[in-house]
């Protein structure tokens, strides 16, 4: 699947949720929603890394907290960038991808 397909189905269900919960997704809801998802995945890595208790989870359901909460910053981070009509895999290339031969060279690849 690529980005701009997944983006297409996480915001057909987050539209859904918003309608179904009476919720206004403005640009102050993506980027507050995507700062919560922040901080649920930072609750769950300090469960992970024994630094915060485990709620009586076992490590399992921890570790399968921490893998929902990376795919929930993931998914809030497209509605983000669809909203604000920002194509991810455009800015990723020219952020990032720009380096690969540099990066090539250094490490012989």
């Amino acid at each position: 699947m690529d980005l701009r397909q997944l983006t297409d189905e996480v915001e057909a269900v987050s539209r859904a949720y918003a309608r179904r919960h009476g919720i206004t997704q403005d640009a102050t809801w993506f980027l507050l929603k995507l700062q919560e998802e922040v901080g649920e995945l930072t609750q769950a890595y300090l469960m992970r890394t024994g630094q915060a208790r485990t709620k009586e989870l076992t490590a399992g359901e921890i570790d399968e907290g921490f893998r929902a909460e990376l795919a929930d910053v993931l998914c809030q981070v497209l509605l983000l960038a669809r909203h604000h009509e920002v194509d991810l895999p455009t800015e990723v290339a020219r952020k990032w991808l720009r380096w690969k031969p540099a990066v090539d060279r250094w490490t012989g690849d």
